[in-house]
């Protein structure tokens, strides 16, 4: 794609042309030093062929800003995340704007306005299906994106953040067997994420490598929230073989399980063993404290933005795809099986 040389030349324009966002342009002719070499020859050559000259007053300039973009801040998931992103925009003197689209198409076109109105570096999608309309507007506007944890499959254009979620699930399940529990519930989280389904591929792959059958019973719904963590486990509870251990598949229902085992007259990890994942602050705080699966979602964060800010400087990403690992942290909410 050309400029069409009889119209007056942009930014944009010139932007679209080079590959890169706008920012990158208004960087280049501020003389701003965090500019990749060969970026900066490209955008200069542009401007050059192109007879670019300033205008008197420019509506838009290079904010530095990155756009941190959620379907909900309810979650202190989401505080981890933001924490990443924040460390490396003010180590890169770039603010942050964060924003809540609530799933809903109007808020989504709502940010979508905003983000036309000011020169944003890059946006950080987190948790979110890119539907085609945004991905399309977002490529329009030259504005570089990068998903964390996306909930559905990703196009091949857009580097994608995550964590190592089957082995995850795996090692949790591995862990209770290896206690001595056999009938263990599980608590799903949205069937609509990537992360959900991994986990419970990996909870489904320890209990058939151990030889132990699998029970639909024994694996509820949930969302990732207290909630559905609470209905879930009091489902289990309820059966007439109830599970000696609940592995949940977030921290939040994790703690929503420890208040149903409480509500029956149980306690955890004396009758019911419990493991969540997530390893958010209160994890270690919670009584007992919780045995959960760390999934590093500061480092996340931090990564997600280093990507997102090597992209608005027109630096090519080596890996678009990446894993960071999990761990499993073990503290005192699970307990060797006593027989009953």
């Amino acid at each position: 794609m050309t400029v069409d040389e009889g119209r007056r030349i942009t930014i944009t324009a010139i932007a679209r042309e080079a590959g890169v966002s706008v920012p990158t342009v208004s960087r280049v002719l501020n003389g701003r030093s965090d500019v990749a070499p060969q970026t900066r020859e490209r955008v200069e050559e542009l401007l050059r062929r192109h007879g670019y000259r300033r205008r008197a007053a420019r509506p838009r300039v290079s904010a530095s800003l990155i756009d941190l973009v959620f379907n909900d801040l309810d979650s202190p998931w989401a505080v981890e995340i933001i924490r990443g992103v924040e460390d490396v925009a003010h180590a890169a003197g770039v603010g942050t704007v964060v924003s809540a689209i609530h799933r809903r198409t109007a808020s989504t076109r709502q940010w979508l306005q905003n983000l036309r109105t000011r020169a944003t570096d890059g946006v950080v999608l987190v948790a979110s299906d890119l539907a085609p309309p945004v991905h399309a507007e977002l490529r329009r506007l030259n504005v570089p994106m990068v998903l964390v944890d996306p909930a559905g499959v990703p196009t091949l254009d857009i580097p994608t953040i995550g964590a190592t979620n089957w082995t995850g699930g795996l090692r949790a399940t591995e862990h209770l067997i290896s206690l001595g529990h056999r009938r263990i519930g599980f608590i799903a989280g949205s069937p609509s994420m990537l992360c959900s389904r991994a986990r419970l591929d990996g909870y489904r792959a320890a209990l058939e490598a151990a030889g132990i059958p699998l029970f639909d019973e024994l694996i509820q719904p949930g969302d990732f929230y207290h909630e559905s963590g609470l209905e879930g486990a009091r489902a289990l509870l309820a059966l007439e073989e109830r599970p000696t251990a609940i592995f949940a598949s977030s921290d939040q229902m994790a703690f929503g399980a420890y208040e149903a085992v409480r509500q029956v007259g149980l306690r955890v990890p004396d009758d019911v063993s419990v493991v969540g994942f997530d390893d958010l602050p209160e994890a270690r705080w919670s009584s007992p404290p919780l045995t959960t699966v760390r999934q590093p979602l500061t480092e996340m964060g931090l990564l997600a933005a280093r990507t997102v800010l090597r992209l608005a400087q027109g630096e090519p990403v080596e890996t678009p795809r990446v894993e960071l690992a999990t761990d499993l942290v073990i503290r005192d909410s699970t307990a060797p099986l006593v027989d009953r």
